[in-house]
């Protein structure tokens, strides 16, 4: 499972399945990364539930038509894994050559792990090849293999290949990191809202320390506005793409608003316990789906103190006339993260 690194390929294709639209984005590697298709596709009700496939070829048929509305042909793509079965952790060995961790880093890996070692795929970084302490700094990354074997598996029933399986914090990292240089100093908090689940990705000087996902998504306000209000599904999801805070909206939004920003309260908490060099976020940005319900990055700035910038993926990528085909790019973009983090990793 190839996890880092940015390899040599002229093009990347990036696609993030998740419950509510299915993404696709490609990217031309040159002197600088252009994007060349991005499209979406929404993806039937229930086919994914909480991160699981219910459905593999309901997911696999909407994947392969993507693949035809966007005219694109290429069958190797880079895909992402999350949720509570991927373990991302900061550790440290005793300093030897990259090529002689692995095996030292795998014993290690079993007392942060709480999976089974051999039910897992193991990948690791080394944060400082050229300390000179005596110890070294690892970013270690474990997905269970039975996760990456779905992934696989419903990519194959789609007529597409893996030629990366990346983890969602890290793809995120690579987009924002590409975007947002000035995020990489310091403590930054990356909140990207989904359909069903906020990922929550703590960043010390440029490096992923900690990640958390958090059952709650744009799903959730637009239950509350069907519930609560008695809109139906059409109404309540045109309120929270609305452009402008209501005063019909605001409680919803402020409810779940809270909710999201206690979760990135306590994994800073976390954070801070575990790790003598971080300390309060000094920057928070958030993006997916939820970035564009109106008021939910005042209320998340409210709570947690500082102000939330609502992330932009194309803000240092050139953009292909007609690359987002008929639908306005501005509309598309902020759902985009995902999968331009993915499409820029370059291909062996």
């Amino acid at each position: 499972m190839a996890l880092f690194g940015l390899g040599g390929s002229k093009t990347t294709v990036g696609v993030d399945i998740g419950s509510g639209l299915v993404k696709l984005v490609e990217i031309q590697h040159g002197k600088e990364p252009v994007i060349t298709k991005a499209y979406a596709a929404p993806m039937l009700p229930d086919a994914i539930v909480e991160g699981e496939i219910m459905d593999p070829s309901v997911v696999a048929d909407a994947v392969r038509g993507l693949f035809q509305t966007a005219g694109v042909k290429q069958k190797k793509v880079v895909v992402a894994v999350g949720g509570r079965d991927v373990i991302i952790r900061k550790i440290q060995v005793d300093r030897m050559k990259e090529s002689d961790a692995y095996e030292v880093v795998r014993w290690e890996a079993q007392q942060h792990i709480p999976f089974d070692i051999e039910g897992v795929e193991l990948d690791f970084q080394v944060l400082d090849p050229e300390g000179e302490s005596i110890q070294m700094d690892v970013l270690l990354v474990a997905a269970k293999k039975e996760l990456v074997e779905t992934k696989t598996a419903l990519l194959a029933e789609a007529g597409l290949e893996p030629a990366i399986v990346d983890v969602d914090a890290f793809a995120l990292h690579n987009a924002f990191e590409v975007n947002y240089p000035e995020a990489m100093d310091g403590v930054a908090a990356l909140v990207h809202i989904g359909h069903e689940v906020t990922n929550i990705n703590l960043l010390y000087n440029g490096v992923p320390l900690l990640t958390r996902d958090l059952s709650v998504g744009t799903r959730k306000f637009r239950e509350d506005l069907q519930r609560e209000r008695g809109l139906s599904a059409e109404d309540a999801e045109a309120m929270l793409r609305g452009f402008e805070r209501t005063p019909e909206l605001d409680p919803y939004v402020q409810n779940r608003g809270e909710e999201i920003a206690i979760g990135v309260e306590r994994a800073v908490a976390f954070l801070q316990s575990s790790s003598r060099e971080a300390g309060a976020i000094q920057k928070a940005y958030c993006s997916g789906g939820g970035a564009r319900i109106p008021g939910l990055a005042e209320v998340l700035g409210d709570r947690l103190r500082v102000p939330i910038e609502v992330a932009d993926p194309l803000r240092a990528i050139r953009v292909k006339e007609g690359a987002f085909g008929t639908v306005p790019v501005d509309e598309l973009a902020p759902l985009m993260m995902l999968a331009v983090g993915l499409a820029l990793r370059k291909l062996n």
